[in-house]
């Protein structure tokens, strides 16, 4: 997998089309798992968060130990023909982004987890917890498209 060439048609390797892909999808299971919230299905919706963020988490360890395996940032950069301070410049607002998001998002499951038992599902209709939500979709899907621009800005342009 971090030696096989990957299945989108560019330079890139399998373990990047897959991650790259998965995290074009994660708005969209995001999306599906609110859609179990909206609709009073509270044990889908949480289910659901915890299951896509350890995935998440699974994603990007992979990402990780692939980038780590195959020479880094440096090495992909050179590859491609925009500016390397843009790249850099890029990838570091994408790690704030990130680390903030992913920080975010384990709150709000660890929160969540223990209103749900002192409370039950009711608590996740609170103001709070929606608002919370709100901002952290935006914030992983900024980020989720942020991946994938860094994924053309190395392997496509």
């Amino acid at each position: 997998m971090f030696n096989t060439v990957g299945f989108l048609g560019t330079k890139a390797l399998l373990y990047m089309d897959i991650v790259t892909i998965y995290f074009a999808l994660l708005p969209l299971l995001l999306l599906i798992s609110i859609y179990f919230a909206v609709k009073k299905r509270y044990q889908e919706h949480f289910i659901s968060q915890a299951a896509i963020f350890v995935i998440t988490i699974i994603m990007v360890l992979i990402f990780e130990v692939g980038v780590r395996i195959t020479g880094g940032f440096i090495e992909y950069a050179q590859q491609s023909q925009l500016s390397y301070d843009f790249l850099v410049g890029f990838l570091i607002a994408h790690i704030i982004v990130a680390v903030a998001s992913t920080t975010g998002w384990l709150y709000q499951i660890i929160v969540s987890y223990k209103l749900y038992k002192s409370k039950g599902f009711e608590s996740f209709k609170t103001t709070k917890h929606k608002k919370i939500g709100k901002v952290l979709f935006a914030a992983l899907t900024v980020n989720s498209i942020m991946g994938v621009c860094i994924y053309l800005f190395l392997f496509v342009f």
